[in-house]
């Protein structure tokens, strides 16, 4: 099997580069996944040879055969994090380890090979050392860094996949939800579940985010951003968002979230949340959370302030709730005061504004 303690990555460079006119025109408005960089990575494994043929290539389409696996079992998984440019010019990256350490787990729940996480920080670096002009500058922008994995071996039978491939893919990127920190409403599922004890909850998978899409119309049809589902057992339980944990916060201060269960995300900002609030002195209860609790709290005053989190969007208030006969919050409710200052820790030490007591970022260029 070849060995990528020190990997290599050979570079195949673009012949028909985005201008530099065109770049900074996209850089200006990147909006979110929108536009993608000039080249990605790319790195090959077989059942015999393993991790091999680790590259950088021109962005384009890829050759797939129709009968290969992920097309027919959605046999793969992805992850996403950022590339923040500092004031200095240099660009940096938050956690990254911990996208590796859970993009091994994903591997594992898909029967897919684990990645090992050297190779997995050096392939974003490899990306990035090419495509750095791409990391916009401007206030609240980063690059959006996608790597993902398929099985791509051409067989019906149903069974782990003998070959993948694994790629990153570079996005410049500007506020998720193009309100800044404005208040959004999210929508309450009664009809669906998005996972449930022993499935792909814990995974970063495609299906999950796919059996998210028509709650998602359902939410958008009634003026909402994203989706909070239930547990699929009893259908009281907070799980997660879409794409996001959840978090309520007391008006003493204490912060409440789901604890994670095996059908929740193990979000890398959700974590880093939690420390940074065990750092202020703060309360933290990881545990299972009613969605009466919730209405009720909001309503007699205990739950004052309510904010999603992930990568994507980093911290997102929420001002209210809405369901079927179902509505909680103020629609004309401001962030609150804990999720603002939360927010503005997090993303000072992302951008190199803040001191990183804790080691969170790993320079890229």
């Amino acid at each position: 099997m070849t060995s990528f303690a020190q990997p290599q990555f050979k570079i195949i460079s673009s012949t028909h580069p985005v201008s530099a006119e065109k770049r900074t025109e996209i850089l200006n408005n990147p909006g979110f996944g929108k536009y993608f960089s000039d080249h990605m990575a790319a790195i090959d494994w077989t059942r015999d040879e393993g991790w091999h043929d680790a590259r950088i290539v021109p962005y384009g389409p890829l050759q797939l055969d129709p009968a290969a696996s992920v097309l027919h079992y959605a046999q793969e998984i992805f992850e996403g994090l950022k590339a923040y440019r500092h004031q200095d010019g240099s660009i940096w990256t938050f956690r990254p380890e911990m996208n590796a350490a859970r993009f091994q787990h994903s591997a594992d729940r898909l029967a897919l090979p684990q990645l090992p996480t050297q190779l997995f920080i050096e392939s974003i670096r490899a990306l990035i050392g090419v495509d750095a002009a791409w990391i916009p500058s401007q206030p609240d922008t980063c690059g959006y860094i996608r790597p993902f994995m398929i099985a791509n071996e051409s067989f019906l039978g149903v069974r782990p996949a003998q070959r993948a491939a694994y790629y990153v893919i570079l996005s410049p990127a500007g506020s998720y939800f193009g309100k800044g920190m404005a208040p959004v409403s999210i929508w309450l599922s009664t009809d669906y579940s998005r996972a449930g004890r022993g499935g792909t909850g814990e995974a970063k998978c495609g299906g999950n985010y796919a059996s998210s899409l028509v709650p998602q119309q359902e939410a958008t049809a009634n003026g909402c951003s994203q989706v909070l589902f239930l547990d699929a057992e009893e259908h009281k339980y907070l799980e997660e968002l879409g794409g996001m944990n959840i978090f309520l916060v007391r008006k003493d201060g204490t912060l409440l979230t789901p604890q994670l269960s095996g059908s929740i995300l193990r979000g890398v900002t959700r974590d880093s949340i939690i420390q940074l609030a065990h750092g202020l002195g703060m309360k933290v209860e990881e545990r299972r959370i009613t969605i009466d609790e919730w209405r009720d709290g909001v309503n007699s005053g205990d739950i004052s302030e309510v904010f999603a989190c992930g990568t994507a969007a980093v911290v997102a208030p929420v001002n209210m709730l809405k369901g079927k006969g179902f509505t909680c919050g103020d629609e004309q409710a401001p962030a609150g005061k804990i999720t603002l200052a939360l927010h503005k820790m997090l993303t000072d030490i992302q951008y190199g504004r803040a001191q990183d007591k804790h080691g969170w970022m790993q320079r890229l260029a």
